[in-house]
C-alpha cells in the first residue's frame, strides 16, 4: 500500500489534483525576455566583479536567478538596484549558463 493508497483510506471524500508536466515545464520558463541581459566586467577597490542588468521580468525571478548562478559557480555575489552582482570574472560561464537558459545575452566590456 503506497501513500497515495493510505490517504485514499484516511480521507476518502478528498479529490487528488495530479501534477501535469506542463507546470513544471512553464517553471523553466520564466525568465525568457526580448532584450538581451547585459553582462558586464568591472573592478572594485582591485577586486574583479561581473554584473548582469537589463532584465525586465519580475524582482523575485531575477533573485531566483542570482541565487542559482552563484549555487553552480560556487561563489558570493549579492542582488541590489536590479542587478546581480556576482565576485570575480565569471563573465563567460555565465553567459553560457543563461543561453543555455534560452535567453540573450549581451557582453559588454573586454
Amino acid at each position: 500500500m503506497d501513500l497515495q493508497d493510505q490517504l485514499k483510506n484516511l480521507f476518502p471524500d478528498m479529490v487528488s489534483e495530479d501534477v501535469s508536466e506542463e507546470t513544471i515545464d512553464d517553471i523553466d520558463n520564466l525568465w525568457i525576455q526580448d532584450d538581451p541581459i547585459i553582462c558586464k566586467y568591472e573592478k572594485r577597490k582591485g577586486k574583479p566583479i561581473t554584473i548582469l542588468e537589463g532584465y525586465t521580468g519580475a524582482t523575485e525571478d531575477f533573485k531566483q536567478l542570482a541565487k542559482e548562478l552563484k549555487t553552480k559557480l560556487s561563489v558570493g555575489g549579492s542582488f541590489k538596484d536590479d542587478k546581480i552582482i556576482i565576485q570575480g570574472d565569471y563573465r563567460d560561464k555565465i553567459m553560457n549558463i543563461l543561453k543555455d537558459k534560452g535567453f540573450k545575452v549581451k557582453r559588454v566590456g573586454g
